[in-house]
């Protein structure tokens, strides 16, 4: 089949997780097309949070500062049980040590899609809306799409690799026959954004938990407008059951105990949860990425941002085999990897779900009695409260089980090859600042006697279109997040985690990690 056109990528689908792919690739320089079937972007407020690791994702392309400037922080979370607060954590007091975005950000998809087709249009690049996939073919050197555009006529493209961001019901995983296996939850759902008077504090997220179903309250931007999310457990059994607005409100006043003084509804919808993964994220020269995925609960905000870190997994794999500088075998690590945090996520979430809003009796006992006090210990210590913000954050996403990791020199340091590199500051500066350009990045940690510039001349020479170079002295800090205060080096990869830490400073070791760690399936 001879193509209308040719282009290193296609997109299908135009949302989060697609226009984050497609922000990514400009950053590498690589060509491609992105298409959706939709008219235009969301104008629907629908996935409401940004994490702090999406938002450092954010800051490498210069747009952090803008969803900032334009959402909602949130740093507390307060626990509720009859009325009063129960528990509170409070990210602000610590959330600064482990990233330069100690907070949730309320940042709805209308406005995310909004930031990023924004990037998109500025370098010179636009989304094709009204345009259909309507058939996918491989071959041992492409992907062909078909397309249907607004006027019904085909055009073929072609592409050297495709990537469905298409959604929870992927035309792109059907065509690749890909099972979707996974559940649904029986309990039915709401959210709602509304407008009212809530004696309440801005920039403090409140969780109800009931015996029999539980609510959040979500400050959004504006200072009357929030966002309910809840379940209504009477409707187990009623599947085709519509619930009104009154509702839900009344099923939120009830454990808020008090008035919500609601003034205006922008809109409320009922839902089933389903949580379901792909079995495979790749077939062939075709990826799935965000919602075509993988599709989960609720709980913690993860879907948006998961799909986000996807496409930025795949980007510099995919920027990296198509400029030669690696082979068709790395893409072989964007499945193993991200396909074993979509499990992990769909297993924790589903657990916290579970707690929150199982119908079994010692869930309901345990949300009644148990839970504040459990909550109430663990936000007292620090390292509770620290590993409560990595796993809501994502910043604790790691992939040391990767072939992409080397562990043979990691084994004296607190921080291992497959972490996310550790946030702090460098001369009162961020560190990130430093991990923008879309490289590799090589660190070299000095305590001011060991001579590193045969390692760093040489890897200027040799490796200069592929990896930067920074030097960074040792203080206390870094002493207290690696655990040595001897010299050594990071080689990160260029999403920011590490694929190789030791004290070894010779030329040889790099070397070494791009020829022995080519991954293979």
């Amino acid at each position: 089949m001879s193509a209308n056109q040719k282009t290193d990528v296609i997109i299908v689908g135009a949302g989060p997780t697609g226009l984050s792919l497609a922000v990514q690739l400009i950053r590498f320089g690589v060509d491609f097309v992105i298409v959706d079937q939709k008219e235009d972007i969301t104008t629907l407020s629908k996935a409401l949070v940004i994490h702090a690791r999406s938002l450092e994702i954010y800051d490498q392309a210069g747009l952090a500062t803008k969803a900032v400037e334009n959402g909602e922080i949130v740093q507390q979370v307060a626990l509720m049980h009859n009325g009063k607060v129960s528990a509170q954590v409070d990210f602000s007091g610590f959330g600064g040590q482990l990233s330069p975005y100690p907070f949730m950000l309320i940042y709805e998809q209308s406005k995310n899609e909004q930031l990023l087709n924004d990037y998109l249009q500025t370098h010179g690049h636009q989304v094709r809306w009204h345009t259909e996939l309507i058939g996918i073919e491989q071959n041992v050197e492409s992907v062909i799409a078909t397309l249907k555009g607004e006027n019904g006529e085909t055009q073929t493209i072609e592409g050297r690799y495709l990537v469905g961001c298409d959604g929870a019901s992927s035309p792109t995983r059907h065509f690749l026959d890909i099972p979707f296996t996974g559940s649904t939850h029986p309990r039915l759902f709401y959210v709602a954004d509304v407008e009212m008077n809530l004696k309440a504090e801005r920039g403090r997220l409140y969780a109800m938990p009931g015996q029999d179903s539980f609510a959040l309250i979500v400050p959004m931007r504006g200072s009357q407008h929030w966002r309910l999310i809840g379940n209504m457990p009477e409707y187990n059994e009623q599947v085709d059951h519509e619930i009104t607005f009154e509702e839900i409100e009344a099923k939120v006043e009830q454990l808020l105990c008090q008035p919500l003084d609601i003034t205006n509804v922008r809109w409320f919808s009922s839902y089933r949860v389903h949580t379901r993964h792909a079995e495979l994220f790749d077939v062939g020269r075709a990826f799935l990425a965000g919602d075509a995925a993988h599709i989960h609960t609720p709980a913690g905000g993860q879907g948006m941002n998961t799909g986000i870190q996807d496409a930025y997994n795949l980007a510099w794999k995919l920027a990296l085999v198509l400029k030669g500088f690696a082979p068709e075998s790395l893409l072989v690590t964007y499945s193993d990897e991200r396909l074993a945090n979509a499990k992990r996520l769909l297993n924790s979430t589903d657990q916290f779900f579970d707690v929150a809003v199982s119908n079994q009796w010692f869930f309901k006992l345990f949300r009644e009695t148990l839970m504040p006090t459990m909550a109430s210990l663990m936000t007292r210590f620090k390292t509770s409260r620290e590993l409560l913000f990595q796993l809501v954050s994502e910043i604790g996403i790691n992939y040391r089980e990767s072939s992409l990791s080397q562990h043979a020199g990691d084994r004296s340091f607190k921080v291992k090859a497959g972490d996310r590199m550790p946030y702090f500051l460098v001369e009162g500066k961020n560190i990130y600042d430093r991990l923008c350009s879309p490289k590799f990045h090589l660190l070299i940690f000095f305590d001011g006697d060991t001579d590193y510039q045969v390692l760093k001349l040489g890897l200027q020479k040799e490796y200069d279109h592929l990896i930067d170079v920074n030097t960074i002295p040792i203080s206390p800090r870094i002493v207290e997040i690696f655990g040595t205060n001897q010299s050594f080096i990071a080689l990160l990869r260029p999403d920011n985690h590490i694929g190789m830490i030791c004290k070894d400073f010779s030329l040889k070791t790099v070397t070494t990690y791009f020829k022995e760690y080519q991954p293979t399936r």
